[in-house]
């Protein structure tokens, strides 16, 4: 060894690693995880010492499999894309096994987070989604407001030549419909403007809109709040926060009809990717609902704006939202199947900076 260097020894090699590494017995009992394996299966290596590999993932039956014809065959082998629960939530991975040590028939089991792969890819076309969608919004309100002014001018002109006041009655229905476009465009273009920056507790916006939501659903909808109260306070423009968690809300208790469940939520996302950085800690709000779920055929394009599933809805209030919540530096994400729809608004903490 020249210049004094010591070479790393090989749990420092492992620790260091970003896949996830498990080291198993022929019983298929674990003797060693990384760092990275701890992480993704939510358990550490004191807890998991000595217990089945098919204790840490349910259901077990796919990955114990794999394992058990790789001690047989000595061979490697791959499954891709097994989806499992660790702890508490899902992932979905790949899978590679093979023999470590012929003489004591030790196992390598090597597993790779393709779920968080297809996260950060996700994120990326929402970011580009919504700087496309700012455009049309932008381009769609001028070109709306402008024939609205010629069409209220032309009513009142036309009011004017009337011979009865009864048949102003339709004149004025042309002027306060132009009117009302008219306020929807400028709502529109105002929700736009830069963030007023300021520090609050993340449940101001839960319970302010939890509020409204009790006021606005049918009797038939039960509204349940699920909040972490270890939340710190965060930085962002309250009122912006507010509209987009509005939006998120009204979708949900429009989706669920008469009758069913609504359920706002937070959490804190520790060493959270999003939109390709890295942060510490993450603000996650989230609004839940059981409703018949998004079509397939709008999930890619549900962000867009004039994008909806309702007969009656704008299509502009997820459009909006998205571009509130990426103002103050967040995104939204959704999960949606028959009976579970979660809409997820994910900020970062305030002064948490990200790496990466």
């Amino acid at each position: 060894m020249t210049g004094g260097a010591q070479a790393p020894g090989s749990d420092e090699i492992l620790g260091g690693l970003t896949t996830a590494v498990a080291v198993l017995g022929d019983d298929l009992k674990v003797l060693y995880l990384n760092a990275a394996a701890e992480s993704l299966l939510g358990v550490s290596l004191r807890q998991s010492r000595g217990r089945p590999v098919g204790d840490l993932v349910i259901p077990p039956e796919e990955l114990t499999a794999l394992c058990q014809r790789a001690l047989q065959d000595g061979v490697t082998y791959v499954c891709r894309e097994i989806s499992a629960r660790v702890g508490s939530h899902e992932v979905i991975m790949d899978c590679y096994v093979s023999l470590l040590d012929d003489r004591q028939n030790r196992l390598l089991l090597e597993l790779f987070d393709t779920q968080r792969d297809r996260q950060v890819r996700r994120e990326a076309e929402l970011v580009a989604q919504q700087r496309i969608s700012r455009r049309i919004i932008r381009q769609l309100a001028h070109e709306v407001k402008n024939p609205l002014g010629g069409l209220r001018g032309a009513a009142q002109l036309l009011e004017r030549q009337l011979p009865g006041t009864e048949l102003k009655a339709y004149t004025d229905v042309i002027i306060e419909e132009a009117d009302r476009l008219a306020a929807l465009v400028d709502g529109i273009l105002r929700a736009g403007g830069e963030p007023k920056i300021a520090s609050f507790n993340p449940h101001e916006i839960t319970e302010h809109v939890g509020t409204l939501i009790e006021g606005e659903k049918p009797d038939g909808v039960v509204l349940t709040r699920d909040y972490d109260p270890s939340l710190p306070p965060t930085s962002a423009d309250r009122d912006q926060l507010v509209q987009a968690y509005l939006n998120l809300a009204r979708n949900a208790l429009q989706a669920i009809g008469d009758a069913g469940h609504l359920t706002l939520r937070t959490r804190a996302l520790t060493n959270y990717t999003l939109g390709g950085c890295k942060h510490r800690l993450v603000l996650s709000m989230e609004v839940e609902d059981d409703g018949p779920g998004i079509p397939d055929e709008l999930k890619e394009t549900i962000f867009y704006p004039l994008v909806t599933g309702s007969d009656t809805g704008t299509g502009l209030g997820l459009t909006i939202a998205q571009d509130l919540v990426s103002r103050n530096g967040g995104l939204i994400e959704f999960s949606s199947r028959p009976g579970a729809t979660v809409f997820q608004l994910r900020l970062p903490i305030s002064n948490d900076e990200g790496a990466g």
